[in-house]
């Protein structure tokens, strides 16, 4: 019996020396990775803010612009801010009403209050990248935002709630608010091509895609320029998109005018930036805003096809007739005039008319 007790208290004596012996050789082994940790994200380009936990970037690579740019820059923001307020004055778009263009939508507003920075995510205006540096001052890491596999407006969401018209405004008291404007036509070619072009296998817009090619393809109108793919054709997509225009129907976030997505004739915003003139505008608002060691201005999610914008308008658009065109502009005409865009550019590439076309043929 007493050699059985004494055998057990050895095993417990074992038990804990390897236990210890363990504990020893893992505290320094934490240490050294917490370390090197740190390390990596220098070596990556950032710091560590002890204090908030972000990921900072070192003052050697901060992009800035010099004391003349910032003038420059702000005059052009005025310049932008008053043109949206004169043709919200003139378009009537500054009085409340009952239809979505007249109503306040905070739906897709993103309010960060600790760096007093809001944004209205306009969705193929340089979404992806900015979606990127709202999570970063969400808290999450630069490196995980690159590894991870869910979806980073899912990640946002997380930690931006919703917010009511009341509560946006009383967060822009101390904030500057901004909007990312981007060509119209533009904007939607670029929509059409991510979300209907390259539409994952099974997702909601493959499927949307496959709806439109059964219910458009064998239009009269549609018919001599059908394709033969699974996904519609860019006329397809455009009747499509017209028609659900004229019925009243909700309009995908992709493809819904950015005036009536976020209404900046009943919202206020201090700053308007721009698609084309993104490096200079971005620069000018981070510097604003005080994140010069937070944000990089990187631009995520070139497109997609390797195709020169250029190339890409005038291929698509001289598909469309000229009314069809116009159709499509009546719908994004407010984005059109608030954001200072033209659409005689795209009316050079439209084809004839089919009434035009059936008359130079004689029938």
């Amino acid at each position: 019996m007493k050699l059985n007790k004494s055998y057990a208290n050895c095993r417990v004596r074992r038990y804990l020396l390897i236990f210890t012996a363990l504990s020893l050789l893992l505290l320094p082994l934490s240490l050294i990775y917490l370390v090197w940790n740190e390390q990596l994200q220098k070596i990556k380009g950032y710091e560590i803010n002890n204090e908030t936990g972000l990921s900072l970037i070192p003052d050697y690579a901060i992009q800035s612009l010099s004391a003349d740019e910032m003038q420059e820059m702000s005059v052009r923001m005025e310049a932008r801010l008053n043109r949206l307020k004169d043709k919200c004055s003139e378009f009537g778009l500054d009085v409340l009403g009952q239809d979505t263009w007249h109503t306040p939508n905070t739906w897709e507003f993103l309010v960060n209050k600790k760096y007093h920075i809001i944004w209205c995510n306009v969705f193929k205006a340089a979404s992806s990248s900015w979606m990127f540096n709202f999570n970063v001052l969400a808290g999450y890491t630069p490196n995980y935002l690159l590894k991870t596999k869910k979806i980073l407006l899912n990640l946002a969401r997380e930690r931006y709630p919703r917010v009511t018209l009341q509560e946006l405004r009383e967060a822009q008291n101390n904030s500057i608010t901004f909007i990312i404007a981007r060509n119209p036509f533009e904007r939607l070619l670029s929509a059409y091509r991510d979300k209907i072009v390259f539409a994952l296998p099974y997702s909601f817009h493959d499927k949307l895609g496959r709806s439109i090619v059964r219910n458009y393809r064998k239009k009269p109108k549609l018919i001599s320029r059908a394709g033969n793919t699974k996904y519609p054709t860019f006329p397809e997509f455009v009747h499509w998109l017209i028609d659900q225009v004229k019925r009243g129907n909700y309009i995908d976030m992709h493809f819904v005018s950015a005036t009536s997505f976020c209404t900046p004739c009943l919202i206020r915003f201090d700053m308007i930036l721009k698609f084309e003139s993104l490096a200079e505008d971005q620069l000018y608002l981070i510097e604003k805003t005080g994140l010069q060691r937070v944000i990089a201005p990187v631009w995520r999610n070139m497109g997609k096809g390797g195709r020169k914008t250029q190339e890409l308008q005038q291929q698509f658009y001289s598909q469309l007739t000229k009314q069809e065109m116009l159709e499509l502009y009546n719908y994004y005409q407010y984005d059109f005039d608030l954001f200072d865009y033209d659409i005689k550019e795209y009316l050079q590439y439209a084809r004839a008319d089919e009434v035009a076309d059936a008359v130079a043929s004689g029938v």
